[in-house]
């Protein structure tokens, strides 16, 4: 437990805050996701098989009784979980929890057990089945600051660990610390709503600590104590708050 004493104890500490209500389901986060981290798509076969790769889905879902209806979407990706269910059946320590609270993946560790992805309960990571190949002229659109990973390794969300740790090197040089929202993971920065909010948990005056304290907040299978860093801020116009269908009439 010596990595989440350390991040308890450090200045930083990542996480997110998904706001339902705001997001419309248009998957821009999706597309930012795979084009930041050099995602691979399986394909057509492939996806007649069961096989995908995607750090991040939107999952839809109904709310309310017909004819109030209404169709709702939640966005699902790697929860960096305190108390990571994928972590202690890796053989290989590719699956750790860094200093920072990210749940972090070792790629050069990795032989592909699948270990990880089995006792994970939101269905997060992923097996790359097959060496990716982008056809001239697409793959001049690969990130250079991520690797592509080659066949037998798993997969997930790491918040854009490069952009982190590209921001953490700019401050380190400029003698500061990180300022709230001096940069976001390419989801963050993308989605059109605002949905989607990071920053660092140990900061009282940061905006996703705020949000992560709302009576509105809530995690994705609580149930199971994973207890995860992403917090999802529940829909308000079901729940009886002011304006919506729960409280009208």
């Amino acid at each position: 437990m010596k990595s989440e004493i350390d991040h308890l104890e450090s200045k930083i500490h990542w996480g997110m805050v998904v706001d339902l209500d705001r997001c419309t389901g248009c998957e821009a986060c999706v597309v930012a996701c795979r084009a930041e981290n050099n995602v691979p798509t399986a394909g057509e076969d492939q996806a007649a098989r069961g096989r995908a790769i995607h750090w991040l889905r939107v999952e839809r879902y109904w709310e309310g009784e017909f004819p109030e209806a209404r169709v709702r979407f939640r966005p699902v990706l790697c929860q960096q979980c305190e108390a990571a269910p994928c972590e202690p059946v890796c053989p290989t320590f590719a699956s750790y929890h860094n200093p920072e609270g990210l749940n972090a993946q070792v790629y050069n560790r990795c032989i592909g057990t699948r270990y990880c992805a089995n006792a994970c309960p939101y269905t997060v990571r992923f097996f790359n089945f097959y060496n990716p190949v982008w056809d001239k002229p697409l793959h001049l659109q690969l990130n250079p600051d991520v690797s592509v990973r080659e066949v037998g390794v798993m997969e997930k969300c790491t918040f854009c660990v490069q952009r982190i740790k590209a921001a953490e090197i700019q401050a380190k040089a400029e003698k500061r610390e990180l300022k709230d929202g001096e940069f976001n993971p390419a989801c963050v920065q993308t989605c059109p709503p605002k949905a989607l909010i990071f920053g660092n948990l140990n900061d009282p005056e940061s905006e996703v600590s705020k949000l992560a304290r709302s009576n509105r907040a809530t995690v994705l299978l609580g149930e199971l104590n994973t207890r995860p860093n992403v917090t999802y801020l529940e829909r308000g116009s079901w729940s009886g708050e002011e304006g919506g269908p729960a409280s009208a009439g």
